[in-house]
């Protein structure tokens, strides 16, 4: 699909998704203002795009109103992946008060230039909901508020809420997207970035694999190219104004079975060396709640974008493990 060319506000563009969605971006002929104060976003995600003249990157706070002071306020709309991110052992004020704030400036901007909103939500919002596979109109099951893990869960439910508050007081549309594992390249190399960029680093090392729980809870992860093209379409197509989406692909898999799969994708010799953690040593003896399955509904986003994930789980793992033996080797060099 082509789309006229359109002035892209990004928020998070050094980041994992900002940065290859900026790729898309650039070339597919829009001009993107980016904005990342390079907390969790790196410099070199974002490096070959530095002498495009339809690219500016800027770098400062989300959550500091004089970012959007600053601003060219000629844009044609605005897409908010920016957020700070699962406090499971911690941080839960900075998750709770950064993600709340920094939507709050951004939908306060999208209100001011009364342009389109596409927002970033996550996964984690349907917490134990047991009806699978999600829906974006299912419920959103939460457990017990001494669980931090929650308060990410929470902050990105008061963004959506939020968000679609906006839209109904003030009429510019919102879309909001509930993403699922996405992985691939520009990845953040720690758990931040999830369970196989650990897991990656730990086989290349022949070190143990940290497996939290018994390694018997599934998830479905997304090859990042197959999350973009969603987000691509949403920020697009009017057709998805309004509306919430799951972006995710359908390969169901454990933890200990992804944690298998890349030892095999390695090629490295010897076994697969595993540790069992139980929840309560991970969370520092604080309670800890789990979702053992976490499957999307992408019907939606097919149906009226369409849009279905595209790329394999062992190709996209294949893909990353060698992107990611590549960028450990020149960090060690």
């Amino acid at each position: 699909m082509s789309f006229e060319s359109q002035h892209v506000l990004l928020t998070g563009v050094a980041g994992f998704l900002g940065s290859n969605l900026l790729t898309k971006m650039l070339g597919d002929g829009h001009r993107v203002t980016g904005i990342d104060n390079l907390s969790r976003g790196l410099m070199r995600n974002i490096a070959a795009h530095a002498d495009n003249p339809n690219f500016q990157f800027i770098e400062a706070d989300i959550t500091d109103e004089a970012t959007f002071e600053g601003l060219s306020d000629d844009f044609d709309v605005i897409v908010h992946l920016a957020a700070f991110k699962i406090p499971r052992y911690g941080n839960a004020v900075a998750t709770l008060t950064i993600n709340a704030k920094g939507t709050e400036l951004v939908l306060e901007y999208a209100k001011k230039l009364h342009v389109k909103c596409v927002l970033a939500s996550t996964s984690d919002v349907y917490g134990m909901n047991p009806e699978l596979p999600f829906r974006e109109d299912g419920n959103c099951v939460l457990g017990d508020s001494k669980v931090p893990r929650w308060g990410y869960a929470v902050s990105k439910l008061f963004d959506e809420h939020l968000a679609l508050a906006y839209m109904e007081d003030h009429g510019f549309p919102v879309v909001l997207l509930r993403f699922f594992g996405s992985y691939g390249p520009h990845q953040h190399l720690s758990w931040w970035g999830g369970p196989q960029s650990v897991f990656i680093e730990k086989i290349l090392k022949d070190e143990v694999i940290p497996i939290h729980g018994d390694g018997s809870q599934t998830r479905t992860f997304t090859y990042v190219d197959d999350t973009v093209a969603g987000i691509y379409a949403a920020t697009m197509m009017e057709e998805a104004n309004g509306e919430i989406f799951n972006i995710g692909a359908h390969q169901e898999i454990t933890i200990h079975e992804l944690a298998k799969l890349l030892k095999e994708i390695s090629g490295t010799p010897g076994e697969l060396k595993v540790e069992f953690i139980p929840y309560d040593q991970i969370s520092q003896g604080r309670k800890y709640q789990d979702v053992m399955r976490r499957v999307p509904d992408t019907s939606k986003l097919t149906r009226m974008l369409g849009i279905t994930a595209q790329v394999p789980l062992e190709e996209g793992l294949r893909r990353t493990f060698e992107w990611q033996k590549e960028i450990l080797s020149q960090e060690h060099a």
